[in-house]
């Protein structure tokens, strides 16, 4: 088995499940690491026993690399992808995959042009519960879809929120391509955010989209850094569907470490488990054996476009008709 060799553009907390995930597959090699700030990335490399680079372009041309995960702020994703393609390199780059869809043009274009395969960050589609989810609609077992939630309460600390775009690019993003995934397209968005406290960073760190699907059923998407919900049945990350014959339901709740993971004051274990589950997908199926990834730049445009109407729906206060 070929070993397929791998370097990171950037080592924030993301990083951390990445390599973690690229050291316990068999076949596969952290090769080494690029930094903005070189002080972390000598550290980061140590901890994951890999190099640095002293720049990206000398990671992105060394001959031994593969693949590249793109881990850095969203702003420079649609770049290093770009350079990254044109230098022969797979890619798997972390969500948000743009800025904007316009980006994300020139990024498809860019790895077609290529010949190489680039998958976007879109983990929760890659865990069990998703997957099995999946299976039943498209079985006919749960019937006719009539809603899809999703639904995100976990507490940020004020100088990770302040760092963090808000929670609509930050959260409803991963909310729109599991709903893609899970419940089809829409047909009209309606948004609405609220922001706790502005004096500690603008940006909204509450916000609940509504959503007529273009088959007629309806999906709620919500999001909060503000809080943490410890009720008795607590919507920490949550994910129902609900049909005419049945229904299904995903919670981070049910695999709970007390200890402390990145920004989550607990280890809900599904997270790291869905980056591990994604960068193995990345690694065995896609790169491995050419098979198409579950999530596309395609599908990054189409959750581009639903974080912008939400953007359009609380800026006009209006309901956004989405094509």
């Amino acid at each position: 088995m070929k070993t397929i060799k791998i370097g990171l553009l950037g080592a924030g907390d993301i990083a951390n499940l990445h390599a973690e995930a690229i050291n316990s597959l068999p076949g596969a090699e952290l090769v080494g690491l690029w930094n903005r700030t070189p002080e972390k990335g000598v550290i980061k490399a140590e901890k994951y026993g890999c190099k640095t680079y002293k720049s990206v372009d000398a990671l992105l041309q060394d001959p031994e690399i593969d693949a590249v995960f793109i881990l850095t702020n969203m702003e420079t994703h649609c770049d290093y992808t770009i350079r990254a393609a044109k230098a022969g390199k797979h890619i798997l780059v972390e969500k948000p995959a743009a800025s904007t869809i316009a980006e994300l043009e020139k990024m498809k274009k860019a790895v077609e042009e290529a010949g190489v395969k680039c998958m976007p960050v879109h983990n929760y589609i890659y865990e069990d519960g998703i997957q099995r989810t999946k299976k039943m609609i498209q079985e006919g077992r749960l019937g006719e879809i009539t809603q899809f939630y999703m639904m995100y309460n976990i507490h940020h600390a004020d100088d990770i929120r302040a760092r963090y775009p808000g929670v609509i690019r930050q959260i409803l993003t991963h909310h729109s391509y599991t709903m893609l995934y899970l419940a089809g397209m829409p047909k009209t968005i309606s948004c609405l955010k609220h922001t706790v406290d502005p004096s500690l960073a603008p940006q909204e760190n509450v916000a609940m989209a509504n959503i007529q699907m273009q088959n007629g059923s309806l999906s709620h998407l919500s999001a909060s850094f503000a809080n943490d919900d410890h009720a008795g049945d607590p919507w920490t990350c949550i994910i129902k569907v609900i049909g005419t014959k049945g229904s299904t339901r995903y919670s981070y709740r049910d695999w709970v470490v007390n200890s402390r993971n990145g920004a989550h004051s607990q280890t809900y274990e599904c997270y790291p488990e869905s980056i591990k589950n994604t960068t193995t997908h990345f690694v065995d199926k896609v790169l491995r054996i050419n098979e198409e990834p579950l999530s596309s730049l395609d599908d990054a445009i189409s959750c581009q476009k639903i974080i912008e109407a939400c953007e359009k729906s609380v800026d006009k206060g209006i309901h956004v008709n989405f094509g």
